[in-house]
Parts: C-alpha cells; sequence; structure tokens
C-alpha cells in the first residue's frame, strides 16, 4: 500500500517547465517535490505527495484532516 502525504505549496520553481519544483510544506516540515503532474498546481495549494512527486490537488479541510491524523499517530514527528 502507498501514503500519500498532503502538504501546502509555499514556493514554486517554474525555470524548467518540463520539471517544476515546489516547496511544500509538511506540517510544517519544508520539502522540494516535482509539481509537474499536477500542471495547475498554484502557490497555496495543498497536494497529495508521494516520494517527491505531487499526484493530486487535494482541498485544505481533508489535507488538515489527514495531517492531524498522522500527528496523532506519532508519524510527522
Amino acid at each position: 500500500m502507498c501514503l500519500a502525504i498532503p502538504g501546502k505549496i509555499i514556493s514554486i520553481d517554474s525555470n524548467d517547465p518540463e520539471l517544476m519544483m515546489a516547496k511544500v510544506s509538511f506540517g510544517g516540515v519544508i520539502k522540494q517535490i516535482c509539481v509537474s503532474w499536477v500542471p495547475d498546481a498554484q502557490i497555496g495549494d495543498y497536494v497529495l505527495a508521494h516520494v517527491g512527486f505531487a499526484i493530486s490537488k487535494i482541498d485544505e479541510e481533508e489535507a488538515n484532516k489527514t495531517l492531524e491524523l498522522l500527528k496523532s499517530m506519532g508519524e510527522l514527528d
């Protein structure tokens, strides 16, 4: 089973349109991930990320619920 983690896009680097990268906050942990598979993603959007790639957008409420659940399980420590 695969696990995708929700994160909020805080910046997007569009210098290379074939490999768009973004800084994403996962409950306060900032990582750089590829957002090329979600071309309509914008700063402030929430995305589901799996192994360094954004795979879809998600609404803020669902993202926060998932992050809270992961925190309660000790998975975001």
